[in-house]
Order: structure tokens, then C-alpha cells, then sequence
């Protein structure tokens, strides 16, 4: 699919601050499945951009404004296409126990420290685990689907998997942090991804509509010569495709924040930010 995208992104002061230093995951991630053509940034007031690649290999872009300023607007838009990722092949349990796996699982096997306390994890853990490491990860999707809803407002962006568990309903954020748990208490790899959905209709719809970042996982399953990781999104009990617009990933939200950044000032700030993607012809994305 190829996806026009932009992410619009706006602050208003109440007074004016200054020193304003922030961070951006935006850029379109390039993969096996993704390729990003096109990708501009506009940034108001005007500021010099640096780039450089995270830990985990997002591309990161900061800015700083030393002069004082009353607003700051960041205006991303890209050209994205995007095609279906390969079938996950099946494997036994025994292949998530060698070498190659545990060392391309990485710190992405590591159960988190602070697990939560809720003993209903466990219980989560044990039905969701299959006879293969793809059916767990497809077990993962279906038992969070099945257990808990989806609903904004309950939660927000510092909540817990335990708040989850405790009012029973979340958004696509709180859902890929229990994946990772759960996948990771059985032994497969799982890592977070950020990114955009497209949800029209498959069958028509709007050609652009509104979006809001959306949040899946990635876990690593054992592949033909070496593993591969494979996305999946526990928010819609499927497995990621061309919908599935990848900003990056990392061990948690935290890791892949959109925007993070600090001011020097006394003031309050008010943000308004969206997304918009639109469909678009192949041939306006298509390479010369």
C-alpha cells in the first residue's frame, strides 16, 4: 500500500520559554516490508535539526530553541509503501532455546524487574501458551482481545500493566506492554513497536482519514535459517501487514516516545496534535 502521511504536532505557551530542547521518533522506519520515499520536517519557530540513529536503531531527530518563543510547531510528512510481511513458518519450542535465538533475542528476552504483582498473569501466561511459539504469539492476541476491551480514558501514558488487569480495559498501548510479558515469561523474544494504522474499510472507505499513533509488538520466531521477528497487534487479534506503518521499537513506549523534550520557562503548555494518512495510487509513490 503506499500512504501519504502527516503529523502535525503543535504547542502553545502561556508565557514566553525559552531553551526548548526536544527529541523526535517520526521518520518512517525503512524495512524489509516498508520503504519511506519521501520525509520532510518544518519546525516553528525555525531551528537546526541533528540526526543520528538510537540503541535500537530508530532515527532520532533533535532540535533546540535558545531564543524565547511562545508557540512550537512540528510539521512531519512522508510518503510511505508498504507490502505484507512473509508468513511466519512454524517451529518447534526447541528452537527458541539455542544459541542463535538467544543471542539474536538479546535484552528482548529479559522479563521486566518490576513485574506486576497481579497474580492473573500467570494465569494469562499459562493460556496463552500453545503447542509452537507462533501459536503463542497468536494466542497472545486472541486471549488479550478476548479478555480485556478496549477503551480510552482509562488509562494514560504512565499506567501500569497492573492497571490494566485491574479495570479490565486499556488501548493498543497497554496491550502490547502485556504481550511483551507474556511472551517474554515464555521464553520468546518480543520488543515494542510504534507506529500508524490504517483502519478503512477493506472493501472502500475514505481514500484519508484521521489516525492516532498506535502502538504492536514484534516477536522473534524461529525461521528457516536464523529467526526473523514478526509483528503482531494485540489491539485487532491479527498479525501486522500492510496497514502497519513502523515509526520503531524498543523494549517499551519509553524506549519510542514521539516527542519528548524539555523548556526553560514559567509557563503552562497546551498541545493539539494529529494524524493524518491517505491512500495513494501506487504510481504517486513509485520510484523512477
Amino acid at each position: 500500500m503506499n500512504f501519504a502521511i502527516r503529523y502535525l504536532t503543535e504547542y502553545r505557551y502561556d508565557a514566553p520559554v525559552n531553551d526548548n530542547l526536544n527529541a523526535l521518533r517520526v521518520r518512517p522506519a525503512t524495512t524489509s516490508s516498508q520503504r519511506c520515499d519521501e520525509f520532510s520536517l518544518r519546525i516553528e519557530p525555525e531551528a537546526r535539526v541533528g540526526r543520528h540513529a538510537d540503541y535500537f536503531g530508530t532515527e532520532v531527530l533533535e532540535f533546540g530553541i535558545a531564543k524565547p518563543h511562545d508557540h512550537l510547531t512540528i510539521d512531519v510528512r512522508a510518503r510511505v509503501v508498504t507490502t505484507e510481511q512473509e508468513d511466519p513458518i512454524e517451529r518447534g519450542w526447541d528452537q527458541v532455546k539455542t544459541p542463535a535465538y538467544l543471542e539474536a533475542g538479546g535484552e528482548f528476552l529479559l522479563v521486566e524487574e518490576e513485574r506486576p504483582r497481579n497474580g492473573v498473569v500467570g494465569e494469562l501466561v499459562e493460556a496463552s501458551r500453545g503447542v509452537s511459539p507462533l501459536q503463542t504469539v497468536l494466542g497472545v492476541n486472541r486471549l488479550i482481545t478476548e479478555r480485556f476491551e478496549y477503551r480510552a480514558g482509562v488509562t494514560y501514558v504512565g499506567s501500569t500493566v497492573d492497571d490494566l488487569i485491574a479495570g479490565g480495559a486499556g488501548v493498543c498501548q497497554d496491550f502490547a506492554h502485556l504481550a511483551l510479558i507474556l511472551l517474554r515469561r515464555s521464553g520468546i523474544a518480543a520488543r515494542y513497536v510504534s507506529g500508524y494504522l490504517w483502519a478503512a474499510p477493506a472493501d472502500g472507505g475514505s481514500d484519508s482519514m484521521e489516525v492516532q499513533t498506535h502502538a504492536w509488538i514484534e516477536a522473534l520466531l524461529p525461521g528457516q535459517r536464523e529467526p526473523v521477528w514478526v509483528g503482531a497487534d494485540p489491539t485487532n487479534d491479527r498479525l501486522a501487514g500492510e496497514t502497519h506503518v513502523k515509526i520503531g521499537h524498543g523494549r517499551s513506549y519509553a524506549d519510542v516516545p514521539p516527542i519528548k523534550g524539555v523548556f526553560q520557562g514559567r509557563a503552562g503548555s497546551h498541545l493539539s496534535s494529529n494524524v493524518s494518512m491517505s491512500r495513494l495510487d501506487p504510481a504517486a509513490s513509485a520510484r523512477p
